[in-house]
């Protein structure tokens, strides 16, 4: 089955990475968390704790098959790390699938590539996410089938989303 990757760090919004976690796990693909280094711990926003099975150094889009990025304050502050918003990029240039949720979208302004993508997020990150040239829509999952991107608003948009992303890896 497929390997994935989850790039997170502290303030992840739990469920956004349990549930989208367990459904692939269920669906036999293999996850890898990714943080700053590897054997960090890593605090949910609401109790979650997990422990990074990597460093974004020790990591390439090609060591996978698709990218997940749970929402939550993570996605904010992997944002201002160049090493993600690279890794993020890789993924998007090479056409591998992208799931994102929630705030997760964010890290793509970073890229350069927002313009070529059709997406949603959460409210507040669905203006910006326009601004920088994306096609935005408010429903609650989007799929970009020419660029492999899943995304999602919020935790109440994650049965339509986990859906789709493990339909997308078949």
């Amino acid at each position: 089955m497929s390997k994935v990757a989850v790039i997170v760090t502290n303030d992840v919004e739990d469920v956004e990475f349990t549930s989208p976690v367990k459904a692939l796990k269920a669906a036999g693909h293999d996850i890898m968390v990714i943080e700053n280094k590897a054997g960090n711990k890593i605090a949910g926003k609401h109790g979650l704790k997990l422990v990074a099975d990597k460093g974004i150094d020790d990591v390439s889009a090609a060591d996978f098959d698709a990218l997940l990025i749970p929402g939550g304050f993570s996605p904010d502050q992997l944002r201002a790390d160049k090493r993600f918003v690279d890794f993020v990029r890789d993924f998007l240039l090479t056409n591998k699938h992208v799931f994102a949720i929630c705030h997760g979208p964010q890290l793509f302004i970073q890229t350069g590539l927002t313009s070529a993508l059709k997406l949603t997020a959460y409210t507040t990150v669905r203006p910006d996410l326009y601004y920088a040239g994306a096609q935005v829509f408010d429903k609650s999952v989007v799929v970009d089938k020419k660029h492999k991107l899943v995304t999602s608003r919020t935790p109440d948009d994650l049965s339509d989303f986990n859906r789709e992303i493990v339909s997308a890896l078949k």
